[in-house]
């Protein structure tokens, strides 16, 4: 990398730190996108990453956490995968991990999910796992991969055996999904549930709730009364107008 200008050089050093790549895929990602930055990264994320992970080193990792009375890494084998990457199991970057796993619950993983969604970042190791954090949660800035999350949050959270999600969950995974993505209603959301629904969140509407964040300005000016809205969205647009945190249309 000694024969590359700066410029280049701080390009392949700020993909390494965000992507977690090699030199020699920055290299090859940057000189594909003929040195643009952005086009480095929509190279890399397109194409499927070859799996260099150890499947012994795996093993002897899921084994680590494993819990001792079943073939599970359940709540203390989690809490204790968390001290070790030094994040609060709360942290964002547990979820984007469990959606790599494809893990089916909330808290557990299976062995097939931990081996293979390891495999599948690339790592076999804590400290790769570890190093990959950042990259990880640069996935959540991608509008594709947030939209697969968060409908993948879904089935993740909710209690097995169940079809909709415990309210007081779904807020909390609201709240955790939008933390970064600045909705201004996102309080008022909250609120209006708790005191005017207090029911389980249906798929229907957590779906449709990431679509009237996206397609419908906080100020309601382009929400169209007449559209296919769940009625609890269309309560709340209602609520909204009723509290005066937006204005009625003349």
């Amino acid at each position: 990398m000694h024969k590359l200008g700066r410029g280049s050089r701080d390009k392949v050093q700020q993909f390494m730190v965000i992507t977690g790549a090699s030199e020699k895929v920055a290299l090859q990602a940057l000189k594909t996108s003929d040195w643009h930055l952005e086009g480095a990264f929509d190279v890399f994320y397109s194409q499927p990453q070859v799996a260099v992970a150890n499947t012994r080193h795996l093993e002897e990792l899921y084994n680590r956490y494993k819990d001792p009375d079943a073939d599970m890494i359940m709540v203390e084998g989690i809490s204790q995968l968390c001290n070790d990457l030094q994040v609060d199991p709360q942290d964002i970057v547990m979820l984007v991990i469990s959606w790599h796993m494809k893990a089916s619950t909330m808290c557990e993983f299976t062995r097939q999910e931990f081996v293979g969604g390891l495999q599948s970042i690339g790592v076999d190791s804590i400290e790769k796992l570890r190093d990959k954090l950042p990259s990880l949660r640069a996935e959540l800035k991608d509008d594709q991969k947030f939209r697969e999350i968060y409908n993948f949050a879904f089935a993740w959270a909710r209690e097995k055996g169940q079809k909709s999600l415990a309210l007081e969950t779904a807020i909390g995974m609201w709240r955790l999904l939008f933390a970064d993505r600045n909705w201004p209603l996102i309080d008022h959301w909250c609120q209006f549930l708790q005191v005017r629904h207090n029911k389980a969140i249906s798929r229907d509407t957590w779906a449709q709730l990431l679509e009237f964040v996206k397609t419908v300005d906080p100020q309601l000016t382009n929400y169209d009364e007449e559209g296919a809205w769940p009625y609890l969205i269309d309560e709340f647009v209602d609520y909204l107008k009723e509290n005066g945190v937006v204005q009625h249309r003349q």
